[in-house]
């Protein structure tokens, strides 16, 4: 699939701060079911979408292993609904929480590419 390269950072950024700052779940487990959606999917049978959600559950599973949850509040210990937003942004957070969830969220992915095509 082809896609501008503009088009998916615009349609994730809502994922941010555990879908639009709620602290539900983190942006890169939201991304990472995108992702093994646009290679698995559901083309044509019920049968295939339950390989995608079998996936998807290994993804998650290996994902909260990793990382000891799946939700942005979980993770952050911040309520991002409240003013924690405005601690995030000033702490550490982002480089010890965030951008290593998107990391581990992109090699899980891979690999579980790897291991079901």
């Amino acid at each position: 699939m082809d896609f501008d390269d503009d088009v998916i950072p615009l349609i994730g950024f809502g994922f941010a701060g555990g879908i639009g700052n709620t602290g539900a779940v983190c942006g890169a487990v939201a991304g990472a079911a995108m992702a093994i959606s646009l290679k698995f999917g559901r083309a044509g049978s019920m049968e295939e979408g339950f390989k995608t959600f079998s996936v998807i559950q290994e993804f998650r599973r290996r994902f909260e292993d990793e990382m000891g949850a799946f939700t942005c509040r979980d993770l952050t210990g911040l309520d991002l609904t409240s003013n924690d937003v405005q601690q995030l942004m000033s702490s550490d957070i982002p480089q010890k929480v965030c951008f290593p969830a998107v990391a581990t969220a992109y090699r899980l992915v891979l690999e579980l590419l790897k291991e079901n095509t």
